[in-house]
């Protein structure tokens, strides 16, 4: 029986956008955005923001030399706020209903921009922050290491006490897709931006009904 489901946030909660991304640090100055960022596992600096390794402060001071000028905090989370476009209120829902009968949790490899607006009112239609959707966030940026680390799965079955035999983990990234099933848990990777609601439902019945 499944008590628990751990989802990704962007590319499964929140749709992402590379190409508006690259094309949003293009516009902030970074002219080889393109090659510096990717959909499911950044590099160099980004990566670095993501695994806590810089703060945000370390990372905007070397976008700014990379960049050319002085930048702002608003600047570079516009920049990154180019990966999202909206959220389906319909998954927001959905959630709502989940946690009615599972704990839920968040497993993201994202960083202090990103969870600016996340964890804010204007993250939902409704005003609420992503963080009341769910029983607890767990971030990569302030964990130190990011998907698809062994380590970043061990530490969120451990600190929430998750059996993971009886955890579904959703994901939209095939690499951590399968470290989530190396660690024992159940999985489901949706299409980035698709509407996952009935496919996770048919899931969940379905694994209710192996018991």
């Amino acid at each position: 029986m499944i008590r628990n489901i751990i989802f990704d946030f962007g590319g499964v909660i929140a749709p992402i956008d590379r190409d508006r991304a690259v094309q949003a640090f293009i516009r902030l100055g970074l002219k080889d955005a393109d090659s510096r960022l990717d959909k499911y596992h950044q590099t160099g600096i980004f990566q670095q923001l993501e695994e806590g390794t810089l703060t945000e402060q370390e990372f905007r001071e070397t976008l700014e030399q990379l960049c050319g000028r002085p930048l702002t905090f608003e600047e570079v989370k516009e920049a990154w706020m180019g990966f999202f476009s909206g959220v389906d209120e319909r998954i927001l829902t959905l959630l709502e209903e989940l946690r009615h009968r599972y704990r839920l949790y968040v497993l993201s490899n994202t960083n202090p921009y990103v969870i600016s607006w996340a964890c804010s009112k204007q993250f939902s239609p409704a005003g609420k922050p992503l963080d009341a959707y769910f029983d607890k966030l767990y971030l990569s940026y302030e964990m130190g290491h990011t998907k698809p680390d062994e380590r970043i799965f061990r530490h969120i079955l451990s600190d929430a006490q998750l059996n993971a035999a009886e955890t579904l983990f959703v994901d939209d990234g095939v690499s951590n897709v399968q470290m989530g099933a190396d660690m024992g848990m159940h999985t489901f990777q949706p299409v980035n931006g698709s509407d996952w609601r009935s496919e996770l439902t048919a899931l969940l019945e379905k694994l209710d009904k192996a018991v």
